[in-house]
């Protein structure tokens, strides 16, 4: 039985997930269909275009993603604070730029004058899509449908073009959330799509990469602050350049025609996590194989499905044994 969604999203917990969308009836998202030979891949650009645009309406930033063939990945972070911190005007103008809202939504927007119960009703409806504009199922519902749309127009038929539900992850530590991006950017390399993860084209890698050549984060992007710290701005607690870094040895090891090892001497955030590098690359090879469900060493773990109620708590020995 499939989990309830609210079973899985607990911004108490965490503001970051890891989610994953696959296409259905074998519909290509991208790629080329070897039995028409037909190709695919502009579509990628239809995803990626979408998916950063939406960063710019949502109070949800992408920490990582990577398109491939049939399916996506997405490591996305709910930043609450900054939905709360939106006046009724703000929330009904990013609403507006994708649903129409209401009659009254509009009169408000354009400057009428509303009063008493009418203004009343306004506010009400502007918490309601406040609370879906900090919702991960509002952004990948919006996502998908788009993306839906024009690929059933470009195939000429109609129907289900994604599985009914998209997969989440909660990512509980910094441990679970580094070593998830990781394995997001490195899905290119593993599917011998890419050689680099600067050739990984539709990475979130590829991206980042370009942009620290010219000593820049992307825009559209969450950035890297550093490692955590005091009156630390919203951000990836990581250093950048670790980063990269990291990701690049970790290519160069999974990749087949390489020897599969980290050196001795571990890069900093592998280090600071207390993350061996035999576990490392485990988790960046097969992290969706591993864990089903919630990621985070045991006690925040724990908490986590303390506070969701859950009785059954899946991941704890594969955390145990991997995120040390």
């Amino acid at each position: 039985m499939a989990t309830a969604r609210k079973k899985q999203i607990s911004l108490a917990d965490t503001p970051y997930y890891h989610c994953i969308s696959r296409c259905v009836r074998r519909a290509f998202l991208c790629g080329e269909d070897r039995y028409t030979g037909q190709s695919y891949e502009h579509r990628r650009a239809w995803v990626e275009q979408k998916l950063l645009a939406l960063t710019q309406v949502f109070a949800i930033d992408v920490c990582a993603y990577a398109i491939m063939n049939n399916h996506y990945h997405a490591v996305l972070f709910v930043d609450e604070a900054k939905a709360k911190s939106w006046s009724t005007k703000e929330v009904l103008e990013r609403w507006h730029q994708l649903y129409k809202g209401t009659l009254l939504t509009q009169q408000y927007c354009r400057g009428d004058k509303l009063e008493g119960a009418l203004l009343s009703v306004v506010e009400a409806s502007a918490e309601v899509y406040r609370k879906r504009l900090m919702k991960i199922s509002w952004f990948i519902g919006n996502l998908n449908e788009k993306i839906a749309r024009e690929a059933n127009a470009e195939d000429n038929c109609t129907g289900r073009f994604w599985e009914g539900r998209y997969k989440s992850q909660a990512l509980l530590d910094e441990a679970a959330l580094a070593a998830c991006m990781a394995y997001v950017d490195l899905n290119p390399i593993r599917a011998n799509i890419a050689k680099t993860p600067e050739q990984s084209d539709f990475t979130s890698a590829q991206q980042r990469i370009k942009a620290a050549i010219h000593n820049k984060q992307p825009a559209k992007l969450l950035p890297f602050v550093s490692n955590p710290r005091n009156n630390m701005p919203t951000g990836l607690p990581f250093e950048l350049l670790d980063y990269l870094q990291l990701v690049e040895l970790t290519g160069k090891c999974i990749r087949e025609d390489k020897p599969g090892y980290i050196e001795q001497n571990l890069p900093n955030i592998l280090t600071r996590l207390g993350i061996s590098a035999e576990n490392w690359l485990v988790l960046t090879k097969q992290f969706t194989k591993q864990f089903h469900g919630a990621v985070g060493h045991e006690q925040v773990l724990s908490d986590f499905y303390g506070h969701q109620q859950a009785k059954r708590r899946s991941n704890i020995s594969c955390c145990q044994k991997l995120l040390a």
